[in-house]
């Protein structure tokens, strides 16, 4: 009897166990989901929600108190609904996670209380492309679309850039450096998710391309090449010629017919064997 009640006792205390542990898991998301929403109010909403509202977004309010500028009045009814679309530029997307943590100097980059990651359970969000900040995540503008669509009030958006860069390797000849399936699929798969998104009555009006041609890009000069053109930097002329990318832009904007678009999950695979080869 006295082993049946041991055991029973141990099976109590075994549930409620997992009973915490499934709380505690909950609390995760739920801290990590509202962690990704000031991420984005930090991000986004502190340009675009005082075009909607006239005022900064609540969670910028509340963790950065009186070091953050008031809108008078005035300067409200000047702001609020003063666009006639939002220009939104997507490369990458993120893992954002609670940060609780309260530094003694706060600043724009301690006060969102969010940390950023490109990992989760040890797995990247999407393949790193040349810089390190840029991974690939075609489903991310997706669920971007999405957000703005609800959280401000359905805008007309234009896509003002949308890219993927390579490293500007100097061993590579001409021709070669117009082999970049990369970015085709890079591009095929994000027009992919963003007429998902206007099929759900999200009003894009408009998508460009970062780059055109190669260019000085800030900090990392010439290292780097965003365009569908490529532009050679050494022989002095600046010849330009257009890669697969252009080529296959080219044909796509042709068409009169709606294209095919395939989803990334079906090119997860191909991406890799390009990047390892």
């Amino acid at each position: 009897m006295a082993a049946e009640e041991a055991e029973a006792a141990t099976e109590e205390v075994e549930a409620a166990a997992a009973v915490v542990e499934a709380v505690a898991a909950a609390g995760v998301v739920v801290a990590a989901a509202d962690a990704a929403r000031r991420a984005i109010d930090f991000m986004l909403g502190w340009f675009v929600e005082p075009l909607i509202t006239g005022d900064y977004p609540e969670s910028m309010i509340a963790n950065v108190g009186e070091r953050l500028p008031r809108f008078t009045e005035k300067e409200e009814k000047l702001v609020k609904g003063s666009y006639d679309f939002l220009g939104i530029n997507y490369y990458t997307a993120l893992y954002a996670a609670n940060d609780p943590t309260n530094p003694t100097t706060p600043s724009y980059l301690t006060d969102s209380h969010y940390e950023a990651s490109y990992k989760r359970n040890g797995v990247l969000i999407g393949p790193q492309a040349a810089s390190s900040w840029l991974h690939i995540v075609p489903w991310g503008i997706y669920k971007v679309m999405l957000f703005i669509q609800e959280k401000y009030n359905d805008p007309i958006i234009y896509i003002t850039e949308n890219g993927v860069d390579e490293l500007n390797d100097k061993t590579l000849s001409s021709t070669e450096c117009l082999s970049d399936e990369i970015r085709v699929n890079y591009h095929q798969e994000h027009l992919y998710y963003l007429k998902k998104a206007m099929n759900k009555s999200v009003k894009v009006k408009g998508y460009f391309i970062w780059s055109l041609f190669d260019t000085f890009e800030w900090n990392d000069g010439y290292s780097l090449r965003f365009g569908i053109f490529y532009v050679n930097f050494l022989n002095g002329h600046y010849t330009r010629l257009p890669k697969n990318s252009a080529l296959w832009y080219k044909s796509f904007l042709s068409k009169k017919k709606a294209i095919p678009l395939k989803p990334a999950e079906q090119s997860e695979e191909r991406r890799k064997r390009l990047r390892s080869g």
